[in-house]
């Protein structure tokens, strides 16, 4: 007893053991690759002349997103310092854990399972702003953008957050990471402006740049979030590893539900065809609603859950349009509303997870637990969304006046691949219409297409004019040598100087026959056997008689 009593503090976050850690660590990996599934998704959501453009972006959030988390971003939702806040905490900044320290393995593990909910927090972003926004702008947003999420983080999962010490319950991050996200989308995007020509035709989605790349997107995403809720039991030890089976089966439950919703949804509005997008974002707008509460429902209430999510995604994202709030791949309605339901849900419809302490013994208003559990969540709605669109506002206003924001009418015209990076694709129609119709205009850099290679096509022409030199070279010396008269060999008999026999016959055939020529442009087998022995030493580009000049010797 005495030795409990001495015992240090251990924050929950590291009371993991060695089992634990193992599937906290794996499940990181596998949360990592949801970066794959947005980058596809975007890039198939936008114009093919922004897709390479997208992937960056999602390559940024990580490198960047990455190195400020683990600079400060740790720090401030879980830094272990009495000088911690219920708004923030201090300390653990740029973790490193000393080796004889016992809690390295654990801190290392938490650090890592956190890092890959705070990338995919930023990368919600990147899609809303997708085609209009300038890249360095965007590197240094995503530098900072890393404080939007950190901040309510500790609120929620932290020891020291006023929501986590109110009794907040959100397992695998509704409200930090999709809410948030969400919400910050929605902020980015109207602070940005729509697209050029946007709404000239009218507020009807624009034609996706590559619908494989979309749907691919999505079944990485859907791995992805098996790993993103069975993972938030934070280990498989003891009642965990249950608990973490039920997560998986609520969320794949809750995703069927609501793609059921989406096929439904498209049908009765797309008059009689199924729109790729409202598949996606049902199936999306089911796995964030659920993400809140993933092992504390019955089945059939997750399927509920799920197409309640998948009927806010999908019908809320027409009136995100008609309000002038252009975001391509739709994450204001899939992350920021769909999210709102997914922490209310919990209040409704929780179970108490026992023996685990997940929501302290209470349980959801249709459990029998009264208002208290939905009254805290619905503050935690409240709450995030405000920070949410309040911070990423002075954090865009902050970029912007160090580095403009938005691409340029000519940059966003040409696209993002073409003045962001250099990179022109082939076929890409829109890119050589509008470099055609502002070269007038504006000075253009000359760029090759992507997937050539110009040395093998400069090496080529070279290659060409050398071989045709070499034909006309020994053009002349045949024109030369068949100026000088037919002497005799030593055999007696009558060559020519190129040592080819020429029987009388042979001669007449060919005389005939190239006098015939422009009568019969197509019986030329006959002279192409007659001087196939003279010139098969002639190195030549094609097959083709009518590249061979006539010779007076042939006359």
């Amino acid at each position: 007893m005495g030795d409990n009593a001495t015992r240090p503090h251990v924050p929950w976050l590291f009371d993991l053991g060695q089992e634990d850690s193992n599937w906290v660590m794996t499940s990181s990996f596998i949360i990592l690759t949801m970066q794959t599934g947005f980058g596809l998704l975007e890039s198939g959501c936008v114009s093919l002349k922004n897709g390479v453009n997208i992937m960056m972006k999602n390559v940024v959030d990580v490198v960047f997103g990455g190195l400020t988390y683990w600079a400060f971003g740790f720090g401030l939702s879980f830094g272990r310092s009495p000088l911690n806040t219920p708004f923030y905490a201090l300390g653990d900044f740029m973790l490193d854990p000393d080796f004889e320290d016992e809690l390295m393995g654990p801190m290392f593990a938490a650090f890592l399972f956190q890092l890959s909910f705070a990338t995919t927090a930023t990368t919600i972003v990147s899609g809303a702003m997708a085609e209009r926004c300038n890249f360095k702008a965007y590197c240094l947003f995503s530098l900072i953008n890393t404080i939007v999420y950190c901040i309510p983080a500790g609120w929620v999962w932290g020891e020291h957050g006023f929501l986590f010490n109110l009794g907040v319950v959100d397992i695998a991050g509704s409200g930090p990471v999709h809410l948030v996200g969400g919400t910050s989308a929605f902020t980015a995007a109207l602070m940005l402006g729509p697209r050029l020509g946007r709404y000239l035709n009218g507020n009807d989605p624009l034609p996706l740049g590559s619908p494989v790349n979309a749907i691919m997107g999505l079944f990485v995403l859907w791995w992805g979030w098996l790993a993103f809720n069975s993972g938030s039991t934070y280990g498989v030890t003891g009642a965990k590893w249950q608990y973490a089976a039920t997560a998986a089966v609520l969320t794949l439950l809750a995703s069927f539900g609501g793609g059921s919703v989406g096929l439904l949804y498209s049908g009765l509005t797309r008059a009689g065809y199924f729109d790729i997008m409202d598949l996606i974002n049902g199936v999306l707008g089911a796995l964030v609603s659920i993400t809140a509460g993933c092992f504390l429902y019955r089945t059939y209430e997750a399927v509920l859950v799920g197409a309640i999510g998948a009927t806010i995604a999908c019908t809320t994202m027409p009136y995100f349009d008609k309000m002038g709030v252009d975001d391509p791949v739709g994450a204001s309605s899939v992350h920021g509303l769909a999210s709102m339901w997914g922490v209310l849900a919990v209040g409704l419809f929780a179970e108490d997870p026992k023996p685990l302490t997940t929501t302290g013994g209470r349980k959801g208003l249709f459990k029998g637990g009264g208002w208290e559990l939905l009254g805290v969540q619905a503050l935690s709605v409240l709450c995030l969304t405000v920070w949410a669109m309040v911070s990423t506002a002075i954090i865009l206003m902050v970029v912007n006046w160090i580095i403009p924001i938005r691409m340029t009418e000519i940059e966003e015209l040409l696209g993002a691949d073409y003045s962001e990076h250099r990179i022109m694709q082939g076929g890409h129609i829109g890119v050589s219409r509008a470099v055609s119709a502002l070269r007038p205009y504006h000075e253009m850099d000359p760029i090759g297409r992507t997937g050539t290679n110009p040395g093998h096509n400069a090496y080529l022409e070279l290659y060409v004019k050398e071989k045709q030199k070499e034909i006309e070279t020994t053009r002349d010396e045949v024109k030369i040598n068949l100026s000088q008269p037919f002497k005799k060999s030593f055999s007696g008999k009558m060559r020519n100087p190129l040592n080819l026999r020429r029987p009388e016959s042979a001669l007449s055939t060919m005389r005939n026959n190239n006098n015939n020529r422009n009568e019969r442009p197509n019986d030329q087998n006959e002279a192409e056997n007659a001087t196939s022995g003279a010139f098969s030493s002639i190195p030549t580009i094609s097959i083709n008689t009518d590249y061979y000049p006539r010779y007076a010797w042939l006359d």
